[in-house]
């Protein structure tokens, strides 16, 4: 009989901390507490991160920088590595960071820039994020397209898609794994289901390590839908997916996926000169949702005169017409329900729109999750009035820390205290000192909170206020490792 050394329970769970960058086998009680000191679980920095990042852009003058970032890990040391490549079997790096705390960026013409994947390992991975910007000079969808790259996942929802005429938004779906990927897409209008072309929106394959795009509108051919939502599901696999908006004489922009549903949401940082702020709310569950609409200023909350209200029906995409709510203060949408008794889970989005006639711009700013312990978004430009960060605290008075890194050129790292009063949204720029190149913004929650997060990177062109919104959310750096309490450890033959 052969015997095996002693596995730990700690063993087991860093194991799959190295393969997944999440773990969490403790079961807290009630009161968010562990049940017993002896199991307290401690906080560990990941070991990998992967990322996936969409094609950029299909127009022949697009311009497009890829930012990476990761803040590492507290108190952290050693080795590690990181890749950004592109989304194909034989792909070579675009980005290759070789350290945590500087950013790493490259550029990228024309329409031949690829859908990323990639992966960090080590002391690069906890934190690790990447960014894509986009100009687009001239044309139809001229403007500035702005997203953040995300971990590959099996469900996401789109609020503010559209199919009417002159809006072109398309799907990417990209596929980081070595099997194929099995997706649906289902579309949502004011009634309801949209009627899908026949086979058109089911099983959707996506080879492995290859990117799909879908134009939405080939998906429920006729249907001419202002505002609508879209479902992106998938039966076999895991893929990363964003929306690419293109509308006619307005703009370009990607839409990001919101948050999961839940009954209150905020969607942060609403620009101070916003022409045109449009809410599109979907409610995924069998009951209606009575939501209260505020706008969380740098003075308090209040809420849009006649629209203080909206009333979304199950299964069906609701709209409200916010117009120029936030009247030269920037701020935050905070929904929550009407009665805190019934309250039914919504995913929602904001369609923006800066500028007025030809002169105009769209961005989107869906709903997001809190920064949690940390958060960072990359690709900040160090020139005056271009980086915005926005800070909310929907529910009580917070204190975070903002940390500007050095930037791709240089400089010093800067940091700021800021409070946060409850209902309120805070803006402020910060840059790193003597910094050149595009730099990351780090933002920790030092106490109170929760606090949600967005910066908006404007970049004007022949007086066109070209910008993106960019929400933050919390990294996950660490994962919960509990310390053992049984020998796991096996006899076998």
């Amino acid at each position: 009989m052969k015997q095996r050394a002693p596995l730990t329970l700690a063993a087991v769970t860093a194991a799959l901390a190295a393969l997944t960058g999440v773990a969490a086998l403790t079961a807290p009680a009630a009161d968010g507490k562990a049940t017993d000191s002896k199991v307290a679980a401690a906080r560990m920095p990941v070991e990998r991160s992967l990322l996936v990042c969409p094609g950029p852009s299909s127009s022949d003058i697009a311009e497009t920088t890829y930012t990476s970032f990761t803040p590492g890990a507290a108190g952290g040391a050693g080795k590690g590595s990181a890749r950004l490549l592109g989304a194909t079997k034989d792909a070579k790096p675009v980005l290759e960071p070789k350290e945590a705390g500087k950013p790493l960026g490259a550029t990228a013409s024309g329409a031949d820039a690829p859908a990323l994947t990639g992966s960090a390992d080590g002391v690069l991975a906890p934190g690790w994020t990447a960014q894509l910007t986009t100009k687009v000079s001239v044309g139809r969808t001229r403007g500035v397209l702005g997203v953040g790259c995300t971990a590959p996942g099996t469900d996401f929802w789109f609020p503010a898609v559209s199919t009417a005429k002159g809006r072109e938004d398309y799907v990417h779906l990209t596929n980081p794994d070595d099997a194929a990927a099995i997706v649906d897409v289902k579309i949502f209008g004011p009634d309801g289901p949209a009627k899908p072309d026949a086979g058109t929106s089911e099983s959707i394959r996506v080879d492995p390590k290859s990117t799909k795009t879908v134009l939405l509108s080939t998906l429920v051919p006729g249907a001419q839908l202002a505002d609508a939502t879209a479902h992106v599901t998938t039966r076999a696999g895991r893929v990363g997916a964003s929306v690419q908006v293109g509308e006619e004489g307005v703009g370009a922009d990607w839409l990001p996926a919101s948050v999961d549903p839940a009954g209150s949401l905020v969607l942060p940082g609403i620009p101070a000169d916003a022409a045109s702020v449009k809410l599109v709310v979907f409610v995924p569950g069998e009951e209606d949702a009575d939501l209260k609409v505020r706008l969380a200023a740098p003075g308090g909350s209040i809420s849009p005169a006649g629209s203080e209200q909206l009333h979304a029906k199950a299964g069906m995409t609701a709209v409200a017409d916010l117009k120029d709510l936030t009247r030269g203060e920037a701020g935050s949408l905070l929904l929550t329900p009407s009665d805190p008794k019934k309250s039914a889970p919504v995913v929602a989005a904001l369609r923006v729109v800066r500028g007025s006639g030809a002169k105009q711009e769209i961005g989107f700013i869906p709903a997001t999750g809190p920064v949690g312990a940390r958060a960072t978004v990359a690709d900040n430009r160090p020139e005056e009035n271009t980086t915005l960060l926005a800070l909310t605290a929907p529910g009580a008075d917070a204190k975070v820390k903002v940390t500007a890194s050095p930037g791709t050129g240089g400089g010093e790292a800067a940091s700021q205290d800021v409070d946060v009063k409850a209902g309120t949204t805070q803006t402020l720029t910060l840059a790193p000192a003597g910094g050149k190149g595009s730099y990351a913004l780090t933002v920790e929650t030092v106490s109170g909170g929760p606090v949600h997060a967005s910066r908006t990177l404007s970049l004007p062109h022949e007086g066109i206020a070209m910008f993106t919104v960019q929400g933050l959310s919390d990294d996950h750096s660490t994962v919960s490792v509990p310390k053992a309490t049984q020998d796991l450890s096996v006899l076998t033959r």
